[in-house]
């Protein structure tokens, strides 16, 4: 048997160039978030590149960063993004290291949730994985369900906390800022429990865009687009953002844009 090099082994670093933006590429589902980035959601990267410098996007959902670094390197916004699942929140934190990007983007270790703690708005949860695959994705937070809310058991689950978001606004760094705010939620499934955590949120005139992935197939997610509407929001969905086959069918993202009064 060779002998295994464990110095070479830890330097190797693979990563991929996008127009400027470096990501890591540790494995294939990496990669393959890397060379889909312009084609999987480009309703998003349309919606970011219309943010100013220094804006402030909320990534709720950020998985391995692929919108936060892109908002950050290419828009220059200032990035919250909340990641809970442990192996995607590491690479996201790398992945702000490697395009040295900490000045703009602080990542937290949490869900995003309407749960109400009693530890300084904090409560205390399992997350329960799909997939312990680096990069993977449709994991929940407090219940064990897949992105049509039905059950599913979890391959692994991971101890968790969740903030509301109006409290994170309330009590954080934004508590004093006053620079237009756009945020993005994309949690596979419980959409509805971080909007439930944020209506204070919406109701603030800084808040200028809400992208949300909605399943169309739900009640809880459609009644969302009303409820936005009501709060002062305009509906915008790309022709292709609704995917129309597959597991995902009837998903998609739906941008919710401040109207003018």
């Amino acid at each position: 048997m060779a002998e295994f090099n464990i110095e070479e082994y830890e330097n190797l670093n693979p990563n991929v160039i996008v127009e400027g933006v470096k990501y890591l590429v540790p494995n294939r589902q990496c990669l393959w978030r890397v060379k889909s980035l312009h084609t999987k959601e480009p309703d998003t990267l349309e919606w970011i590149s219309k943010f100013n410098n220094d804006d402030i996007l909320i990534d709720i959902g950020a998985n391995v960063g692929m919108y936060t670094i892109w908002a950050a390197v290419k828009q220059g916004v200032n990035v919250y993004a909340f990641e809970p699942e442990s192996q995607n929140y590491a690479l996201l934190c790398r992945n702000i290291q490697l395009n040295n990007i900490q000045d703009r983007v602080t990542a937290y270790c949490m869900a995003i949730s309407d749960d109400k703690g009693e530890i300084g708005g904090i409560y205390i949860d399992r997350l329960n994985l799909s997939s312990f695959m680096l990069g993977s994705s449709c994991h929940s937070f407090g219940e064990e369900v897949d992105f049509h809310l039905k059950s599913r058991p979890s391959v692994f689950r991971q101890g968790c906390f969740s903030i509301s978001l109006d409290h994170f606004i309330a009590h954080g760094e934004l508590r004093d800022s006053d620079a237009q705010i756009h945020i993005k939620i994309d949690v596979d499934g419980i959409e509805h429990k971080v909007i439930a955590s944020a209506m204070n949120t919406f109701k603030s005139s800084q808040v200028q865009s809400v992208l949300i992935e909605l399943n169309t197939n739900l009640d809880q997610h459609n009644e969302l687009i009303a409820l936005m509407e009501g709060l002062g929001y305009k509906t915008t969905i790309h022709p292709d953002a609704i995917r129309t086959e597959g597991d995902f069918e009837g998903i998609g993202n739906h941008i919710f844009i401040r109207s003018e009064k």
